[in-house]
This record gives structure tokens, sequence and C-alpha cells, in this order.
């Protein structure tokens, strides 16, 4: 899946949605460190920075490129550890910090679409129209609410433990008055409604989830 990515032709779509599959939930933890080793961050990244235009009607939209690569990024931090996670914090630095400034850049771009779908099903509802929670939920999802939290998600585990890091996220956020506590909400959003098929890793993830949210 690596080397399909490298070549960037038709199947880089493809290979994308292999790799996400194959590093998410509680079986991609070896993926993930495979991914390390054979100098994967070095593809995956530049995805993250820009994300490639469509090839006509084929290929994956860029909302669904957003969602794959930040996935990926996500199923990283949570899998690798030591040396391997040094690895992957390490590039948040690079490039004076330029991946945390796409990070900020995702952020506020999805919390507006969010935000404009949130009032939409407000107006709604005002109106007399009758929502459940389930179709509530599913219409924020279609909005970009997962890639927000996989986004938020990222900006936790990368700014944990350094200052550097954090400082520039804070600066960052700052700028375009944003709030670090809409970023916990939208992580803690995420913890709660991680799915279930399997309960041992779900409980894992919420309590680590929660302990770096504690750190935040």
């Amino acid at each position: 899946m690596n080397l399909m990515l490298r070549e960037k032709k038709q199947s880089r779509s493809g290979s994308l949605k292999v790799l996400n599959h194959a590093i998410s939930g509680p079986e991609g933890t070896t993926n993930a460190n495979k991914v390390v080793d054979i100098l994967g961050l070095r593809t995956i990244f530049p995805l993250f920075m820009k994300t490639p235009k469509r090839a006509k009607r084929k290929g994956l939209s860029t909302l669904e490129h957003e969602e794959h690569v930040v996935s990926i990024i996500a199923g990283l931090l949570q899998h690798v550890v030591g040396p391997t996670r040094s690895r992957v914090l390490s590039k948040f630095e690079e490039n004076d910090f330029e991946k945390i400034e796409r990070l900020g850049e995702l952020h506020f771009k999805y919390l507006e679409k969010v935000n404009a779908t949130d009032q939409k099903i407000l107006q709604e509802m005002k109106a007399g129209i009758s929502l459940d929670e389930d179709e509530i939920y599913l219409r924020r999802l279609e909005s970009g609410l997962f890639t927000l939290q996989l986004v938020d998600y990222v900006i936790v585990e990368s700014s944990i433990n350094n200052v550097k890091v954090r400082d520039r996220l804070i600066k960052l956020v700052q700028l375009r008055r944003g709030s670090l506590n809409t970023i916990k909400d939208i992580v803690r959003e995420y913890a709660n409604n991680l799915g279930d098929e399997n309960k041992e890793w779900k409980v894992k993830l919420q309590q680590h989830i929660t302990s770096l949210l504690e750190e935040f």
C-alpha cells in the first residue's frame, strides 16, 4: 500500500482506504509499527499536508481523502510506543511546526462545517421538525464531524509533553479566536462514541483519552 501511494496513480485512493483499515482498531498495532518501519511517514505526511486534486469523477473527494489520512495518523498514535512513537511525534516539529499549522487549518475548516449543520438542525427543530438523536448525529458525521474529532485527537496527542508544539498550538488557536476547551469537548465526544465491537479496546482507549484530556 505504501508503494502504491508513492506512485501517485489512480490506485492511490484504494490504497489509502486499505491502509486506514489495516491500522484502525484493536488489530492495527503490528501494521502501524510496520508503516513506520518501512518509512511510511514520508508517504503519509505529504498527503496530510496537501490534499491531491481529484481526477475528474474518480478517486476520493477532498473530505474523504482528509478523513482517511487523518485517521491513519490517529491510528499510528494510538498504537505505536517508545522510539517508534517518538519518530511519529517528531514530524509535528519539522519545518517550523507546519503540521501543527495544518492541524489548526483542518480544525477550523471542519468546525465551521459542523457548526453550520448544527445551526441548520436547530432551525429545523424550532420550526417543529422532529429529529431523533441518531439522525442528528448522522447528519453531523456527514458534515465532517468524524474528521474533526480525529483532527482534534491528533492535536491533543501531539501537544502533550511537548511545550514547543503546545505553545505554537495556543498561538494558532488564539489567532483564530478559538478555544482549547472546544478541542477538549470534541475529543471527549469522540471517546464517548467509539464503536463497541471490541469492548476491551474501547475501554482502554477511552481511559487513555481521559488521561490525555486531564493533561491537555
